[in-house]
């Protein structure tokens, strides 16, 4: 008796906790794909009694109930009439169940969202900018004072000098927002009305950009050279006498709460910042959003972009702004004073990494000038290189060890830059998204960072890390070993706590068959070699679906499978294979590939649903030995090489490697035949 597809769909609403407690639903070629509000109102024992359920799980935050192919989708379309819900893809569904991951999940996962897309420019520029300063101080080689330096030069700061602007436009995007309304807060950052963040601790650079006179003196004919051989104590009597600070613009005069003055704004950019930025656009969005609903639509075009640019603008340099300077002060004096002992030296190892994430690096050549000013020898570089250089040990090995394409074409450029000690694409492209990556790298740095202290090198100069260091490390063998302790250990970690995830969207997954496609000739050849005979293994009245592997061909009560053996799923027979691949079962078309690559769908000539799983429990193996050379909705001929899988791996994972043939809804057909008796 054919399912009552309505019947279905209600009990199944009624078992999730109704309509309430779902969120999206979507469905692939067996199962519908939940997202619930509340999964302990789930009766999951009584979901797996209704007629039609063949299984019940949770997985990657969905609830996902096994119907079947050929069935799912006439389920799927009576539980949308019941509940009133739209239909959704499977990539909804995963935002959905992603919407309700912890929130520091979705927080890394909104920084790997705004970083990825724009991790082409910053790989350019940090590759650019680490061979232009090695270059640059090669002795003799005149490069530096050379019209190709400064060029070049100006070409690989670019993206870095604006990366505010970048990172608001990517922003915009994830949070939803206008990216232009975006890019202008992105640029009032780093407007050149505003003194450049970088220079925020250098009295000279404050005095001239301000034009403020020293001792009476024009700031540009003061004697800076002479200033800067004071200590840093008589710089700062000079500077409160001559007032050599930033100023700043009081929007409510001198009104105050406490002593902090009202809309005051320091007149000062975010050149490398991130945080700041992102929060801003974020702000930003959701006041954008709140015009668009309340403001009438003849208006709307006027007064919400004035009005959220305006509002953020404000929120971003009275609020958001002057919070960050506090978080830098903070870091920055507590750098000073950890930086000259090991214990502290391992703290700031491991910190300086997440201080690259704040944006807040670049303000440690203030510390380090003052080094190179008061004793002569900048001790902080060490540090610094040791945190970079674990980050590129921690990112080598992602690149080294990761199987998606995607993912290497990423971590191998950004180790090389962060190398060179560029680590912005290797941290926000590759090492902070994965997370354990970063946590490996920290590890390393600090251990790196703890030896630099121990042995007490420096650098005569600052700005320079990695292996352009060599050109200013006082002992190039100590700091080969400091680079190689903490490269090498986060290396080391990272290779066994990182495993490489399958695929989560499709571009992902894209990648993956497109690495398959390079390897399809390769099979097809092995194909001819092996061709063979195909007999039938089911069928019907209204054809025959063939053999897709060569090999014995085995009733379905012979699988060494509960779920098979009992024909479940439909009409069930299988092949033990005499060799990895596996052919089109008749002329048709593939209707879904599993994520999982163990598993084909396809649709045959007189609408025939079948199914061809390769192994016995194999989606345990999460694709690990199976090779699909086609996917979804492309047409298939009979004996044409579909994939191909490794028997020893199977097996070495402790599964029977039959491939499983299923015909679903066998009641559909007259004359139903399974096994070795459909070729009779």
């Amino acid at each position: 008796m054919a399912l009552d597809y309505h019947k279905c769909a209600q009990e199944i609403v009624d078992l999730i906790g109704g309509r309430p407690n779902v969120v999206s639903a979507a469905h692939c070629a067996t199962r519908l794909r939940l997202v619930t509000v509340d999964n302990s109102k789930v009766d999951k024992r009584k979901l797996e009694d209704v007629e039609g359920v063949k299984g019940v799980f949770e997985s990657n935050g969905q609830l996902q109930i096994i119907i079947g192919t050929g069935t799912v989708n006439k389920v799927y379309d009576e539980f949308l009439a019941i509940t009133g819900m739209t239909a959704a893809t499977k990539d909804d569904v995963k935002a959905a169940a992603a919407a309700n991951a912890p929130l520091w999940r979705r927080l890394i996962k909104a920084l790997g969202d705004v970083f990825v897309p724009i991790l082409p420019a910053i790989v350019a520029s940090g590759l650019m900018m680490g061979i232009v300063e090695a270059l640059g101080k090669v002795p003799g080689l005149g490069f530096a004072d050379s019209a190709w330096y400064g060029f070049l030069d100006m070409a690989a700061n670019t993206a870095f000098a604006f990366l505010p602007v970048i990172v608001a436009v990517s922003a915009s995007r994830v949070f939803g927002g206008n990216i232009f309304l975006g890019a202008v807060i992105g640029l009032m950052m780093v407007h050149s009305g505003l003194l450049n963040g970088w220079n925020a601790g250098s009295y000279e650079q404050i005095a001239k950009f301000f034009n403020i006179s020293v001792d009476g003196m024009s700031p540009y004919a003061y004697d800076w050279g002479a200033f800067g051989r004071l200590s840093s104590d008589a710089q700062a009597a000079i500077a409160q006498a001559n007032n050599i600070a930033i100023p700043t613009w009081n929007l409510f005069g001198n009104l105050k709460i406490g002593g902090w003055v009202v809309g005051s704004i320091r007149r000062v950019g975010y050149q490398g910042h991130v945080i700041p930025v992102i929060i801003a656009v974020y702000i930003m969005c959701q006041i954008e959003k709140w015009f668009h609903k309340h403001v009438i639509e003849m208006l709307d075009l006027f007064i919400t972009p004035l009005c959220t640019v305006v509002i953020t603008a404000l929120l971003t340099f009275t609020i958001i702004g002057p919070i960050f300077s506090v978080l830098e002060s903070m870091v920055l004096s507590g750098a000073e004073v950890l930086v000259h002992n090991p214990i502290g030296a391992l703290i700031m190892g491991a910190v300086y990494p997440c201080t690259v994430v704040m944006g807040l690096h670049h303000m440690y050549n203030v510390i380090e000038a003052g080094m190179l000013a008061s004793v002569g020898l900048n001790t902080w570089m060490p540090i610094a290189s040791a945190a970079n250089f674990a980050q590129f040990g921690a990112c080598l090995a992602v690149g080294l060890k990761a199987k998606q394409q995607k993912t290497k074409v990423v971590a191998v450029p950004s180790a090389l830059s962060a190398s060179l000690g560029i680590t912005e694409p290797a941290i926000f492209g590759v090492n902070m998204r994965f997370l354990k990556p970063f946590v490996c790298g920290m590890i390393g740095g600090a251990i790196g960072a703890a030896f630099g202290a121990l042995t007490g090198i420096g650098a005569t100069a600052y700005g320079v890390t990695g292996i352009p260091g060599f050109l200013t490390i006082n002992n190039p063998l100590v700091y080969t070993i400091l680079l190689a302790i903490s490269g090498g250990i986060a290396f080391v970690l990272t290779w066994f706590a990182w495993k490489e995830e399958v695929p989560e969207n499709e571009a992902a997954r894209e990648a993956v068959k497109e690495e398959a496609e390079d390897k399809r000739e390769e099979a097809e050849e092995k194909a001819e070699k092996t061709a063979f005979e195909q007999k039938p293994v089911i069928s019907t009245s209204k054809g025959k679906i063939y053999a897709p592997a060569k090999g014995e061909i085995i009733a379905a009560k012979d699988i060494p499978d509960e779920t098979f053996a009992g024909e479940v799923l439909g009409a069930t027979a299988a092949v033990w294979p005499e060799n990895g691949l596996i052919v089109a079962p008749f002329d048709g078309k593939v209707t879904f590939v599993a994520e999982t690559k163990h598993a084909v769908n396809l649709e045959g000539p007189n609408g025939e649903e079948v199914l061809i799983h390769v192994g016995v429990d194999t989606v345990k193996m999460n694709g690990d030995g199976f090779e699909p050379f086609v996917k979804e909705d492309q047409e298939v001929k009979k004996g044409e090489v579909i994939m191909r899988f490794d028997r020893a791996k199977v097996k070495a994972a402790g599964h029977p490697d039959c491939v499983v043939v299923v015909l679903s809804e066998p009641e559909d057909y007259e004359d139903v035949k399974a096994g070795p008796e459909a070729g009779a």
